[in-house]
């Protein structure tokens, strides 16, 4: 690990003011992500700025229409909150299949998705639901905040606040993962808004998360597994690795697509 100033502010405004002054600044979230790549040597920064002591950062509230989550709420908060398992009980599904009880009691939402690995859970979950990023500057729309391997639309020094997912219909989420990481090979988030409007969001499959347009459009007309049926992902451009080849991958999308509409019409 290379050496580094390490920053425990008591305030958002004194996080940002840490991150404003440094040239390479880092803010630390839970930190499942960045201290083992800063600890092989892929990542360095100046300041490190951590973030767990901001209690403003954490916390799940129902609100009119959505639920609004705190970028420092652990996973398990998620996964066992009354909130989100009364109102998105697909997402509190995707925070309790993440990782193991450690990860899970000490990762957060807000460092998963600024990370935005690949194979990580809550991209689809953000995707899928519709969900809003909100940061110390703006609001962006989670189709927006992905843009690439490991890429965000965050600017230098932009702190993720919290984010809001609207309340849907309908939502189910379904995982093929990874015996030992539990990261995610293939797996799927897909909702119905009150409204009709359908979202079937992917992770594990490729660079980044991705939304299936012919499956949102099928299942806008019939939201049933059968809508799904012949309706096929090109292997080409997805992710392969010594786990799953690109058509294995390209098969478990509509695996995972079927199973997430189950699991959104379960009783």
């Amino acid at each position: 690990m290379y050496p580094f100033t390490y920053h425990r502010p008591a305030s958002l405004d004194a996080a940002k003011a840490v991150l404003a002054a440094s040239e390479d600044g880092r803010p630390l979230a839970g930190g499942m992500s960045l201290i083992p790549t800063m600890r092989f040597r892929l990542a360095s920064c100046a300041d490190l700025v951590d973030l767990n002591g901001i209690d403003a950062l954490a916390g799940i509230e129902r609100r009119e229409g959505h639920i609004r989550i705190g970028a420092m709420t652990r996973h398990a908060a998620v996964a066992e909150s009354p909130e989100v398992r009364e109102a998105i009980p697909a997402l509190a599904a995707l925070a309790g299949s993440i990782g193991d009880v450690q990860v899970r009691n000490r990762g957060t939402m807000g460092g998963s998705i600024c990370f935005a690995d690949p194979a990580a859970d809550y991209p689809a979950g953000l995707v899928g639901l519709g969900a809003t990023v909100n940061t110390d500057r703006r609001a962006i729309a989670a189709d927006d905040f992905f843009t690439g391997l490991y890429e965000t639309a965050l600017a230098d020094g932009e702190i993720v606040v919290s984010v809001d997912f609207p309340i849907p219909e309908r939502a189910g989420w379904a995982k093929f993962g990874n015996q030992a990481s539990r990261f995610a090979i293939v797996a799927a988030m897909v909702s119905r808004a009150a409204g009709g409007a359908v979202r079937v969001a992917v992770t594990g499959a490729k660079p980044h998360v991705f939304r299936v347009a012919e499956m949102e459009a099928a299942l806008a007309a019939d939201f049933s597994e059968e809508a799904l049926s012949g309706i096929a992902v090109a292997s080409e451009g997805l992710n392969e690795d010594l786990h799953a080849d690109r058509e294995y991958r390209a098969h478990l999308v509509g695996v995972m697509a079927k199973r997430a509409v189950r699991e959104a019409l379960a009783p």
